[in-house]
C-alpha cells in the first residue's frame, strides 16, 4: 500500500485524495501550479493549483459531453472555437466529427499543453497535428474580442472555475463577444461546476449569459473525479430548439459525423436525457 497521497484542495470542508504511485511533473508556470502524477487507480492525473483537472480513468465522460453534445445538437457545425482545454481531449473529440473543417484552440498556459503532450499523450492523441486544428497559446478573452463576426458555429469553454486565470472567461464582455462571433444558430457551452457544492457558479454564470443569448440552460454529466454529484455544463444559444431534439435525430447525426459507437459515456439517449435536470439544479437557471 502506498504511503504517498495527494489531497485535492477545491473545498475547505470536503475533499478527495489519490494514492500516488509516482510524481511525473511539478511546474510553476506564469499562471498556475501544474502537477501531474501517476495514481494507483485513476491513471495519470493533472492538477492545477491543487485542483483535479483530468484523470486518464474518467476523462472520457467530461470530454465526450463537452464536445459531442453541442456539435450534434447544432447538426452542421463546421467551425469550432475551443478556449482552454490544454490537455487536448476536447480538441480530439471535436475533430472526430467529419463535418468539422476548422477547430481553433486557445489556451493561455503553454506549459499545460507542453506537459499534456509529454505526460498525457493519449488524451490529445493526433489532434495536435490534425491539419484542421489551429492551436494558439494566448488569452481567450483577447481572441474573442478580435475575432470576426459570425466566424464560429460552436464555442466550447473548458476553463478552471471563475477564480484566478479563468475568471475573465465568466464576464459580460466575454459572453457579449462570444454572441457576436457566433453564427445565426451558434451556441456556447462551458463548465459551470458541481452545483451541489458550487450553485453560485451556475446561477451567476447563467444570469450573465442570459444578457446576450435568448436561450440559456444547462446539461449534466456524472464525472467521478469532480466530486459532489453532477457536473453542469452551461449552455447559451440562439436557437432554443437545439436542446429538445429527439433521440433518433441525434443518433442519425452521430452516424453521419462518424462517432456513433465510438464513445464510452455519450450516447443519443444520454444526450437527450442530460438536459432533463433535477430540481435542485434547475432552480438555479433563469425562469
Amino acid at each position: 500500500m502506498t504511503d504517498m497521497w495527494v489531497n485535492e484542495t477545491l473545498y475547505p470542508a470536503w475533499g478527495q485524495r489519490f494514492a500516488v504511485a509516482r510524481e511525473l511533473a511539478r511546474v510553476k508556470s506564469d499562471f498556475q501550479d501544474i502537477a501531474i502524477f501517476e495514481s494507483a487507480f485513476h491513471g495519470r492525473v493533472m492538477l492545477l493549483d491543487g485542483i483535479v483537472q483530468i484523470s486518464e480513468r474518467d476523462e472520457f465522460v467530461y470530454q465526450e459531453m463537452l464536445a459531442h453534445v453541442p456539435l450534434l445538437a447544432h447538426g452542421d457545425a463546421k467551425s469550432v472555437l475551443i478556449i482552454g482545454a490544454g490537455d487536448g481531449g476536447v480538441l480530439r473529440r471535436v475533430l472526430m466529427h467529419q463535418g468539422v473543417t476548422k477547430a481553433v484552440m486557445v489556451e493561455i498556459d503553454g506549459e499545460v499543453i507542453r506537459l499534456a503532450k509529454q505526460f498525457l499523450p493519449m488524451i490529445g492523441g493526433d489532434a495536435w497535428t490534425d491539419p484542421r486544428s489551429e492551436v494558439i497559446v494566448g488569452d481567450g478573452i483577447d481572441y474573442v474580442k478580435c475575432a470576426p463576426d459570425a466566424s464560429f458555429d460552436v464555442i466550447i469553454v473548458d476553463s478552471t472555475d471563475p477564480i484566478g486565470v479563468g475568471e475573465v472567461l465568466f464576464t459580460d464582455e466575454f459572453y457579449q463577444n462570444c454572441a457576436r462571433i457566433l453564427t445565426d444558430r451558434g451556441l456556447i457551452v462551458n463548465q459551470c461546476g458541481v452545483p451541489f457544492m458550487q450553485a453560485d457558479e451556475l446561477r451567476e454564470t447563467s444570469a450573465r449569459r442570459g444578457k446576450f443569448f435568448p436561450h440559456v440552460t444547462a446539461y449534466v454529466a456524472a464525472v467521478p473525479t469532480y466530486v459532489g454529484g453532477y457536473m453542469t455544463l452551461g449552455w447559451a444559444g440562439k436557437d432554443a430548439a437545439l436542446t429538445s431534439l429527439p433521440v433518433a435525430t441525434i443518433a442519425e447525426r452521430a452516424r453521419a459525423a462518424g462517432i456513433l459507437g465510438t464513445t464510452e459515456y455519450w450516447s443519443p439517449e444520454i444526450h437527450v436525457a442530460s438536459f432533463w435536470l433535477p430540481p435542485y439544479i434547475a432552480k438555479h437557471l433563469p425562469k
